[in-house]
């Protein structure tokens, strides 16, 4: 199913001018840690399946779906029989506002079952089949077809998620709307900032809240407190700079804004299972000293 593994760096294999693959997939092989920038969303059809994801390990039943965040290691475990969907949708040219405090609610990972989303894991896992339909119908418009359909598996996602965070807020609708905005424009800032000093106290005061109240409602809307946002945006950042073999290891950090090397180290190996020297090796294809 790799095709392109550059050390541990996958390339998709994306058909020419299209950014969708999907794999109906009945390999008895396991595939070694590995990431890559887009999504990747599992299904199986038949028989369970396994997937290591950050420090997670997924369990999949059949008709359980898993999507997998851009820029994950991730390693797969096939049993000797079954079958499943393997989606990589590509989302490097659709620009939209949500995305990142989606990809934050769902990382490393995000696995939709029955029981623990009965709202919404029914139209999921249709959305799921009918993307694989229209992949193999060759149809007109279906790439279109099938990126409107993962778009409203993230909608189906993002609102759950914003309607139990809700719950937690007695608050008018005009209120809520208003802090969807307000952590909406925080998650940009940090996105287009991480690499500068930020504090806590600093982007709360931007978005107006005390740093107590900005912490708690942060991690209502994105599931993750600020700092570990911030620093998983570094990471996946220096994750990219690493494949510069004329960056040392402590440029790397310095420019993806971490102030000191022993802290690039330590949150690096925490959020990968590897140091930054074994993640650039595993990268290049070259083997340890």
């Amino acid at each position: 199913m790799i095709k392109h593994l550059d050390g541990i760096f996958e390339t998709v294999d994306y058909p020419q001018d299209s950014q969708i693959c999907l794999y109906y997939n009945n390999e008895y092989e396991n595939y070694p840690p590995h990431w890559h920038t887009s999504f990747e969303v599992i299904m199986p059809i038949e028989n369970e399946y396994r997937v290591i994801c950050g420090e997670h390990d997924y369990h999949l039943r059949e008709g359980d779906v898993l999507i997998i965040c851009p820029s994950m290691i991730h390693e797969l475990f096939a049993p000797e029989t079954g079958e499943r969907i393997i989606f990589q949708p590509g989302m490097s040219r659709i620009g939209i506002k949500e995305l990142n405090l989606l990809v934050s609610v769902m990382s490393p990972a995000l696995l939709i079952t029955p029981e623990e989303y009965p709202q919404i894991y029914e139209k999921i896992q249709r959305n799921m089949l009918e993307i694989k339909d229209e992949y193999f119908s060759y149809a007109p418009y279906a790439e279109s077809s099938i990126f409107s359909r993962f778009l409203e598996i993230l909608v189906l996602v993002g609102r759950n998620h914003g309607s139990l965070a809700d719950q937690h807020l007695a608050s008018a609708n005009s209120r809520q709307k208003e802090y969807v905005e307000k952590f909406l424009f925080v998650t940009s800032y940090i996105d287009e900032h991480f690499a500068e000093d930020l504090t806590l106290e600093q982007v709360a005061a931007l978005a107006g809240f005390s740093k107590y109240h900005f912490s708690r409602l942060f991690r209502q809307y994105t599931d993750s407190s600020f700092y570990k946002y911030l620093n998983q945006k570094r990471i996946d950042n220096a994750k990219t700079l690493l494949a510069d073999p004329s960056l040392t290891v402590i440029e790397v950090a310095l420019q993806s804004g971490f102030s000191s090397l022993s802290a690039f180290l330590r949150m690096f190996k925490q959020l990968n299972r590897c140091t930054p020297t074994e993640f650039r090796n595993m990268h290049d294809g070259t083997p340890e000293q």
